[in-house]
């Protein structure tokens, strides 16, 4: 009988480093997944047909957020030795527990860490960039440091936190209705943000005014005092309602806002 130790463990960690670069448009994340498990196959399956077997059965479609997927590869370990050892568990049961759980880890860190975290520590490496007068790379340096920090201490617990306590851990978590409050909260900070961001780093001002007498009347004065920052905040608008109802590309909009910008300020309507 093969028993996992924590050096095995800290292997498989360090092998799902690599989990991303095995995806691919056919089976998703199954080649990242399959290669992360290599260390721990091959040590609980002596026997090469054997981890024929297993390498195949994970091989089929996987796909969730690349962070907590390393929760899914802890907790396929732990199933994999009980399946070597104990024999008590049908081999069906890996795919139906990784098949179950790859939606609401999907909604935990697309929530999260994609949709929450990211953009503050983005937002915040610009606002350092731009206080620089665009000199210092510190801002992006911070962002990527942050992020890959707080992405290995994800993995770190979905690796050894998901071995330890096998699929209790997700189940736990469902049940205790944490994944809904997780993602309810997230968005909220997330809109809190975006809305920040949105105020600081959009800027639009027309350079249209109106001459009454010797009276000059500038248009965007005129917006400011009504609402400040109404345009920023009605083209913020007007670019999610495009983006969510309309359907349009991330890309095709800021290729339009560019050459609208510049047009708009060609013609004088922009300053």
């Amino acid at each position: 009988m093969a028993k996992l130790d924590k050096k095995d463990i800290n292997k498989l960690f360090w092998e799902s480093q690599w989990f991303t670069l095995g995806c691919n448009s056919e089976k998703f994340e199954s080649m990242g997944f399959t290669l992360s498990l290599v260390p721990i196959i091959e040590k609980l399956y002596p026997n090469e047909d054997d981890q024929f077997k297993a390498y195949a059965r994970h091989q089929e479609i996987f796909l969730t957020e690349a962070q907590c997927a390393k929760t899914v590869i802890g907790i396929t370990a732990a199933m994999e030795e009980r399946i070597a050892n104990e024999g008590d568990i049908p081999e069906e049961s890996v795919s139906a527990v990784k098949a179950a759980m790859m939606g609401p880890l999907a909604g935990i860190g697309d929530t999260l860490y994609h949709g929450t975290l990211r953009p503050i520590f983005a937002g915040i490496g610009v606002s350092l960039i731009v206080a620089s007068n665009y000199t210092s790379p510190l801002g992006a340096i911070l962002f990527f440091v942050i992020m890959a920090t707080i992405g290995q201490v994800i993995n770190w617990v979905g690796i050894y936190k998901g071995y330890e306590k096998g699929t209790e851990f997700v189940a736990s978590i469902e049940a205790n209705g944490l994944i809904d409050k997780v993602r309810e909260y997230a968005s909220i900070l997330g809109c809190i943000i975006m809305g920040g961001f949105s105020a600081a780093f959009v800027t639009i001002n027309l350079a249209i005014s109106f001459t009454a007498g010797e009276t000059v009347i500038s248009l965007q004065d005129t917006l400011n005092g009504l609402v400040p920052r109404l345009l920023p905040l009605a083209y913020t608008l007007f670019c999610y309602w495009l983006l969510t109802k309309k359907k349009v590309k991330p890309v095709l909009l800021m290729v339009l806002t560019m050459v609208g910008g510049a047009v708009g300020y060609l013609l004088g309507i922009f300053a």
